[in-house]
């Protein structure tokens, strides 16, 4: 809890307000006029920040930005007013955010914290031993302390791939990246990722909070008390960032702006890709990709898990199972197969392993507490070191390694076990390690160790290629989205995960990861054909859109349950391929406003009262939504379809939205809908990107009239940047009429040969 007293004395200088209280200071910083920073230097006097870059905030900053101060004697205040929102500092380190005609956004809360909790007998020497209050209620302190309220029926979004459900209202989390490879239930705290960003919406407005803090943190979204939600941190600064916006896109646009946006990825990353840990040869690999072809199943990667290398050393290649470096690669390339391979951080520990031998010469591996010796776990190779990613050098030399993969062919670069995971116990926080030249510990770093893997994976990808980077990563941070896919990580095969799927998806979608994605199937356990059907079909729109299974479970490609699970997967696999220009559009938009492929229903119908709790429904852009069956045996399908007309993508039935109706689902359909006006572009058949030139375009138009801006370009290089791309805009009119409008003309991408037009 952190205490400040009455204010002393306080300077603006510029866009910033220093003020002194008693027994603390603090500065508030007008980033724009939606964005504010609250910093109370508990711990350091800079932030420190991995999420906001220089990068970033030079692009923040320019956005514009307007501030005034004044001291309010009577309520003993400051009032900070921008262009858009007003911040009221008061005695007590009280902040709170208004809007400009004086309504309530945010408020600090002020009373002591009750909880609704009373402790149980079972309960009583475990919180003792933790150094908690036991006297009768709850009541956690730690030094770093927000506590804001909420109304009574304020939702709550947000914090990534929680378990769980989209509204997190009433339940609890903590950000400490963690590897627990059993099912994943509604009550797990912390899972993969740390996003410290939540969304809240009142009727009339919607906001974000940004806890910019690596250390472990904690999220009490109004369990603890209905009153108010507290987020509390173990150590480190109070870094608050208040992200207005009015509505949940301009929040999310807001958020992105200022952590950053996910660069445009190739086009051949956001298609099929086919994986198991236990692909243990050349054999099965190959035998795995010609069955796709085979069966006309499109399929862009078959992914090599843990088992290419050798002995499980990071940047080796298991010649004896898997042949001469680079000749299965070449082999499947001509079939139009992209080799993603599978790096973990864990770097055995083994003489005349030159991983182990250079990271040691260089100091370049985390040290005992003590720095006497280079700390040791143990991952899959056995007994390792863990490399310092905070440190530049570290990866810069970490990049030389992966640009050793890219010269053998490998096109995308998958980052696991970089929580980071360890086989006997955690991590000690008193690991010592750097962030930068500064020396600290794995308290600080822990959160960030996989987006500093991150980062220098796609950063030497990118120098190296000259080619967009797939980076994909278990584990991460705010921000991290510059450099990385992300997948929920180990999920296994249950309808509660595959219900989990929607709500884990669009949470990370709105905290600006656009390219994500889950196990599609299960990781661990058994699939059954009914699960794995259901889970192809509510994963088609999915932007990392990936059959992953572990070694030991069944087999999980969709011939292993017969011809009718094939004709599915087939059916739902080619849907997917066939919107790909749409999603790539909706990649290239997210460029400019920030939000993601996969949304929620939430963010476009906020006054929708069915809309704000809904997890079992998405929308892909604007103008479809998905309603995939998520439960076993189930055969209809209740729909809800929010205001507006909507046209059936299968039969172009015609459903007025707010209200629920019944569709037939059996188990070859996913109820998909297309909005009135929408025009939405889609690609002829194609096994993998790359088959055939993409000069063929056809519209899909719903009634209504309406336009779309379209964006072409290579699929692959980093031209688009310097404005090497086609845009179009396409409009059609009640008569499917065709407009088409050049907004942009590339250099050296050709335009379409043939446009045309159908109605759903």
């Amino acid at each position: 809890m952190i205490e400040f007293g009455k204010i002393l004395n306080w300077t603006m200088t510029d866009n910033v307000l220093s003020v002194e209280f008693e027994k603390n200071n603090m500065t508030i910083s007008v980033l724009t006029d939606e964005i504010i920073n609250v910093f109370v230097p508990l711990w350091a006097k800079e932030h420190y920040s991995k999420a906001v870059e220089e990068s970033d905030l030079e692009r923040v900053l320019r956005k514009g930005r307007s501030a005034n101060a004044v001291f309010n004697s009577e309520k003993s205040c400051i009032e900070l007013s921008t262009a858009k929102i007003k911040a009221v500092i008061c005695d007590g380190g009280y902040v709170d955010f208004y809007d400009l005609s004086g309504k309530e956004i945010s408020k600090a809360y002020r009373g002591e914290r009750v909880s609704r909790r009373t402790i149980g007998i079972f309960d009583m020497e475990l919180l003792a031993a933790e150094g908690h209050d036991t006297t009768g209620l709850l009541n956690i302190q730690r030094p770093v302390e927000d506590v804001r309220v909420v109304d009574s029926d304020e939702p709550i979004y947000g914090l990534g791939d929680k378990s769980g459900f989209l509204n997190k209202r009433s339940y609890e989390y903590e950000n400490w990246n963690t590897d627990d490879p059993s099912a994943h239930t509604e009550q797990f705290r912390s899972l993969y990722k740390s996003i410290p960003f939540a969304i809240c919406k009142k009727p009339e407005y919607a906001y974000g909070l940004f806890y910019d803090n690596t250390f472990h943190s904690y999220f009490d979204l109004a369990k603890e008390n209905a009153s108010y939600m507290a987020y509390s941190a173990d150590d480190g600064n109070l870094d608050l960032y208040f992200i207005g916006g009015g509505n949940i896109p301009a929040v999310v646009g807001n958020y992105t702006l200022l952590t950053g946006r996910a660069p445009l990825p190739q086009l051949w990353t956001l298609g099929y890709h086919q994986c198991r840990w236990g692909y243990s040869n050349a054999k099965d690999i190959t035998e795995v990709a010609e069955k796709f072809r085979e069966l006309d199943i499109p399929c862009e990667s078959v992914q090599y898990d843990i088992d290419y290398m050798d002995g499980y050393r990071v940047f080796t290649w298991n010649e004896k199972d898997y042949g001469p470096a680079g000749e299965l690669f070449e082999k499947l390339r001509l079939k139009g197969f992209k080799p993603v391979v599978i790096i973990d951080p864990g770097t055995k520990r083994e003489e005349g392993y030159f991983m182990y031998e250079e990271g040691t010469k260089n100091g370049y591996f985390f040290r005992n507490a003590d720095d006497t010796e280079d700390y040791v776990n143990a991952v899959w190779p056995g007994d390792s070191n863990y490399p310092d990613f905070g440190r530049k050098a570290v990866r810069d030399w970490w990049g030389e390694h992966v640009n050793s993969l890219t010269d053998m062919g490998v096109m995308g670069i998958w980052n696991d076990m970089n929580e980071p995971a360890s086989f006997k116990g955690p991590l000690p926080e008193d690991v010592i390690g750097y962030d930068e030249d500064r020396k600290t510990t794995h308290r600080e770093l822990h959160n960030v160790y996989g987006h500093y893997m991150s980062k220098a994976t796609y950063d030497a990808m990118k120098a190296h290629i000259g080619k967009r980077p797939l980076v994909i990563t278990r584990a991460c941070y705010s921000g991290s989205q510059k450099y990385t896919a992300v997948w929920t990580g180990d999920n296994q095969s249950l309808w509660s995960h595959l219900q989990m799927m929607i709500p884990q998806l669009c949470s990370l979608g709105m905290c600006g990861f656009p390219i994500a994605g889950v196990d599609i199937g299960g990781f661990g356990g058994d699939t059954t054909p009914e699960l794995l059907c259901r889970w192809i079909e509510a994963a088609a729109f999915s932007t990392f859109f990936r059959n992953h299974s572990a070694n030991g479970c069944i087999r999980q490609e969709p011939w292993q349950f017969g011809t009718e699970v094939v004709d599915i997967y087939r059916k739902f696999v080619k849907l997917h391929y066939r919107f790909l220009p749409y999603i790539y559009d909706l990649m290239h938009e997210e460029q400019e406003n920030g939000l993601p492929v996969m949304r929620p229903l939430v963010m476009h119908y906020e006054d929708d009262p069915v809309a704000r709790d809904l997890n079992d429904e998405y929308l892909v852009g604007e103008k479809i939504l998905v309603a995939p069956v998520v439960n076993q045996g189930e055969r209809v399908r209740k729909v809800y379809l929010p205001e507006g007309t909507w046209y059936s993508l299968w039969t172009g039935e015609k459903h007025e939205g707010r209200r629920y109706f019944l569709e037939e689902a059996p188990l070859d359909h996913m109820p998909v809908y297309i909005k009135a006006g929408s025009v939405i572009p889609v690609y002829e058949e194609m096994q993998y990107v790359g088959e055939k030139p993409l000069d063929k375009l056809t519209l899909i138009t719903a009634p209504g009239g309406g336009s779309f801006v379209h964006y072409q370009d290579g699929g692959e290089d980093l031209s688009y940047l310097e404005g090497n791309y086609n845009l179009y805009r396409f409009s059609v009119d009640e008569n499917k009429d065709l407009t088409a409008e050049l907004l942009n003309e590339a250099k050296t991408v050709p335009q379409y040969e043939k446009i045309r037009v159908v109605s759903i």
